[in-house]
């Protein structure tokens, strides 16, 4: 019989999407063959030492962490301390995508199109004059880093502009502000490590009651319509995934990414660059791979495939 590969899966953590992560990660756990695979789990919030004591048995690990401490390169240095390799992109791609300034700055050095934007930091004096002659209204303000739209407003009146950033500024010290672009939303992943495919798009249709793709639209079941293939043309569908693969690029991912994009009649802007895409039962990746021909266990093989072949 085959030695069986065995996984370390990495869920939990201490950033503020913690149960976003350990909804994937039991959702990766159920899925995982165990028939292939030994599977240890481990929660970064309690188990870093057993981690590190488990090293020398361990052959890859699954990182389905978001957000600080998780997908910001910090887990990623410790796995590449301790010789472990992983799915997802390296310290450096880490945290140059979860950082949404520094991605927007690498977006427009490779001419990729994104949405007018500046920065606050949290001790500055703000002047919402300025900010909206800018940006313009409506305009949206979030954290620079985080995901998952937590903290996140869509600001349409210059009074309602100082409490969005301190809605923003609860979760970082820098907070982007945006210019709001009304389009059509969708999202397109690649996979592979050398020549990464990209995978078919998804149109995203939150229900009315929802201002923007927020946390609730994300993860409540119903709240959000995904269409797979998009609702666009065949030209711009090419055209979403040529950027999501220059994204990817562009912020020196690997293994896998999703990236946020918005249609507007022929224009598409690049939103954000998502290193550790979810892997809930209402994730977007899943839904990309399934159309693509692989079911979620084929994904996660996939994935510890590109991993182990990484190396």
């Amino acid at each position: 019989m085959e030695k069986k590969i065995t996984v370390a899966l990495l869920a939990g953590g201490t950033s503020s999407e913690r149960d976003v992560s350990l909804s994937g990660g039991e959702q990766v756990y159920q899925a995982l063959d165990k028939e292939k695979y030994s599977v240890s789990r481990y929660d970064p919030k309690t188990d870093i030492a057993r981690l590190v004591a488990d090293a020398p048995e361990i052959d890859v690990a699954l990182i389905i962490l978001h957000g600080t401490h998780g997908e910001d390169g910090s887990v990623q240095g410790l796995l590449d301390l301790l010789h472990i390799p992983y799915q997802c992109s390296g310290i450096l791609g880490s945290a140059v995508a979860i950082n949404k300034l520094s991605s927007k700055f690498l977006y427009e050095q490779q001419n990729i199109p994104t949405p007018a934007f500046m920065s606050i930091h949290k001790n500055e004096a703000v002047d919402a004059d300025t900010c909206i002659h800018r940006i313009g209204l409506p305009m949206v303000v979030k954290p620079v880093c985080g995901g998952s739209s937590i903290g996140m407003t869509v600001v349409r009146a210059k009074k309602d502009l100082i409490s969005a950033l301190e809605n923003a500024f609860s979760y970082d010290e820098t907070v982007l502000l945006e210019a709001y672009i009304k389009g059509t939303e969708i999202t397109g992943a690649v996979i592979g490590n050398k020549n990464p495919e990209a995978l078919p798009i998804i149109e995203i249709v939150p229900k009315n009651t929802h201002a923007f793709f927020d946390y609730q639209a994300k993860y409540t079941a119903g709240e959000t319509e995904e269409i797979c293939p998009a609702r666009i043309s065949d030209q711009l569908t090419r055209r979403a995934q040529k950027l999501a693969k220059q994204s990817h690029d562009a912020l020196f991912c690997k293994g896998y990414s999703r990236t946020d994009m918005l249609v507007n009649g022929n224009d598409i802007y690049v939103l954000e660059t998502n290193t550790i895409p979810g892997m809930t039962a209402c994730s977007l990746l899943p839904l990309a791979a399934e159309k693509a021909g692989m079911n979620f266990s084929q994904l996660i093989d996939r994935l510890i495939e590109l991993a182990l072949d990484a190396q």
